[in-house]
């Protein structure tokens, strides 16, 4: 609003005291706004500072000078008409990932890319680069995790058969679990994500590498949420995340919390990711459901997500992310540690999660023969059997 009406030297004080007044980022958000170039405010921002003596002492006759129209240097792309068009070629995203190309995607500095623009002979910096990528529409951007792959044709109609069941199960008061495994993590003074409150120049001091502690190893934290209730069970292991290892988990929620809340209970829903120690096709996965449902008694209805869609897991959003948060910029110095503060992780909403050590060892490579896999009590459903299935316990009495 005041552009028409200020002289160069007062639009650029009235620029660079907004840009103050903003903060951090605040003079690209005004030379934006105003659409000016970040250098214009950042004069006035210098100014302002006292860093340049001479612009407020300017005289009078000094601040009412203004440049007739059209005066100053003309934008350099308006006299090198190539010079648009060779910074594209540039950042073509054909080109950015060609081993050939002058500049590929990992070197994409304005810098370099002014360095390579006067090489084929424009006369550029670093800054004009900047404003030019700005006017293009690029910016800085990380990846962002967005694909799930390919799309399975009855991806839908999986999520809504899973939902049905789901929605049948809790209607009638039968329990209800989300399970996976968690990342595994490195025991030690390991660098955690996040970020937490200590004593000024005080932080945590951690190794620099993460290289593996052969004595300390790592936890592997295998989970189990109750849909229902909203509570969780988590056993960390110290071995290896097997199907033998992911059914230990369930039978130990089933002994700690499920039969204390669900003593009416008749049958189990599992939903689960379709890979991983409880994948659809490991058949050393369905041949341990066998062994908990002969045990417990009742037939386990299984309903594995289509692939690709792990994130869609309950146990993933409800319970995971929130363990996650609470041990953040915690060095997991032993696996005791894992197992209080997973312990301890509670939200507002009401959930909670009760964890122990596994310290049980599991071998990897177990083969189920076919004679094995023939006499399980698996009846699979009409819709996708290999993802949706029941197994039924094999002796009348638990």
């Amino acid at each position: 609003m005041l552009t028409g009406h200020l002289d160069e030297r007062a639009l650029r004080l009235c620029l660079g005291a907004d840009a103050l007044s903003l903060g951090h980022g605040g003079a690209s958000i005004v030379a934006k706004a105003a659409g000016v170039s970040r250098t214009t405010v950042h004069a006035g921002m210098t100014a302002l500072r006292g860093e340049g003596a001479g612009e407020l002492t300017a005289t009078a006759s000094n601040r009412a000078r203004v440049r007739r129209p059209g005066g100053g240097r003309k934008p350099l792309k308006d006299k090198d008409s190539q010079l648009v068009s060779d910074l594209d070629k540039l950042l073509d995203p054909v080109t950015r990932g060609d081993p050939m190309a002058p500049l590929r995607w990992t070197a994409k500095s304005t810098t370099k890319l002014a360095e390579e623009l006067q090489v084929k002979g424009h006369e550029v910096s670093q800054a004009t680069v900047w404003r030019l990528l700005d006017g293009l529409g690029y910016s800085m951007q990380s990846n962002r995790k967005t694909r799930e792959g390919t799309d399975h044709p009855d991806r839908n109609a999986q999520f809504e058969f899973i939902g049905s069941t789901v929605k049948d199960f809790l209607e009638r008061g039968q329990p209800v679990i989300s399970v996976d495994t968690k990342k595994k993590e490195l025991i030690g003074p390991y660098k955690n994500g996040g970020r937490e409150w200590e004593k000024k120049e005080k932080p945590v001091e951690v190794n620099m590498h993460d290289f593996p502690d052969p004595e300390l190893g790592k936890a592997i934290p295998y989970g189990v949420y109750d849909i229902g209730r909203n509570e969780g069970w988590v056993s960390v292991g110290v071995t290896h995340d097997t199907s033998e290892f992911a059914v230990a988990t369930i039978r130990r929620w089933w002994l700690k919390m499920g039969r204390l809340v669900y003593p009416a209970a008749r049958e189990l829903l599992i939903t689960a990711d379709g890979g991983g120690s409880n994948g659809a096709r490991v058949r050393l996965w369905k041949q341990e459901l066998q062994r908990l449902a002969d045990d417990l008694g009742m037939p386990i209805h299984i309903r594995h997500f289509p692939p690709g869609t792990s994130k869609w897991n309950k146990i993933e959003h409800r319970m995971f992310c929130h363990i996650t948060e609470n041990w953040r910029a915690q060095p997991l110095t032993s696996v005791m540690t894992v197992v209080n503060l997973i312990g301890n992780t509670c939200t507002k909403t009401g959930l909670s999660i009760q964890s122990e050590l596994d310290a049980n060892h599991y071998e990897t490579g177990q083969k189920v023969a076919d004679d094995v896999m023939n006499a399980l009590a698996i009846t699979c459903c009409g819709f996708h059997g290999e993802w949706n299935y029941q197994i039924d316990p094999k002796s009348p009495e638990p």
